[in-house]
């Protein structure tokens, strides 16, 4: 795992969720739960494309958008 990746993962997609009037409750679903999106958020966990399309669908963009980070 590498930690400096997921962090600007993480760093990222927190702020799309700010942008998005969205809380992390707002991820508790079937396809994630919102312990699990807190841990991406917080960089404590890795993530698979699964989840990333899960918590795409829930923010309303494209997958690649998650991944467009630098």
């Amino acid at each position: 795992m590498n930690k400096r990746y997921l962090q600007k993962f993480a760093k990222h997609l927190k702020t799309l969720r700010k942008e998005k009037g969205l809380v992390q409750d707002d991820f508790d679903c079937s396809k994630i739960s919102r312990s699990m999106y807190a841990h991406v958020e917080l960089a404590t966990s890795d993530i698979t494309l699964s989840k990333i399309k899960a918590i795409a669908d829930i923010m309303g963009v494209h997958p690649k958008e998650l991944l467009d980070f630098d």
